[in-house]
């Protein structure tokens, strides 16, 4: 009876850690934390959403192929997105510094038009406590993630559109 009291306890213990740092839902705000641009200026992730603009965080890394895939995917789309539903998509990396230095070559080959950061520590993302790129995040006008969405496979562009559109209203 002991065993099962402690091992009850122990189930108590670790449910109320993985609620507590369970993943960001629906209505919250991102964490204060601060990523950099690419000219390596620090800047706070709550400065750049919340401005009236339905924004799209999508966290990503150079060696990760379905990553780069639905950027690619989602450049197709952007202008549009932009002129309908007044979207900014905010680029996140998480390579670590190696890797960022990287990041202005790939972008200028690929020709993608979004605001590109780096999270090259991880603070956001471990702050946001995801584990996978690419990790999606869409947000409200008042910045409130709205939705959420882990991996990409071809046609993940047109759901996250379909997300907008109801934030949108449209």
């Amino acid at each position: 009876m002991k065993h099962f009291f402690a091992i009850l306890g122990v189930f108590f213990v670790l449910s109320a850690f993985t609620i507590h740092n369970s993943p960001t839902t629906d209505g919250n705000t991102l964490p204060a934390v601060d990523v950099k641009t690419m000219g390596g200026k620090s800047v706070n992730i709550q400065d750049l959403v919340g401005n009236g603009k339905i924004t799209v965080i999508s966290f990503w890394a150079t060696w990760c192929s379905p990553c780069k895939r639905e950027l690619d995917a989602i450049a197709e789309i952007y202008p549009d997105w932009q002129d309908e539903f007044n979207v900014e998509l905010l680029a996140i990396t998480i390579d670590d510094a190696r890797g960022v230095a990287k990041v202005p070559a790939m972008i200028a080959s690929k020709g993608w038009e979004y605001k590109v950061l780096s999270d090259s520590k991880q603070e956001l993302q471990r702050a946001l406590n995801f584990q996978t790129v690419p990790q999606t995040y869409l947000l409200n006008e008042a910045g409130e993630i709205i939705y959420t969405h882990s991996g990409y496979t071809s046609g993940d562009e047109f759901e996250l559109e379909d997300e907008i559109k109801k934030l949108a209203g449209k």
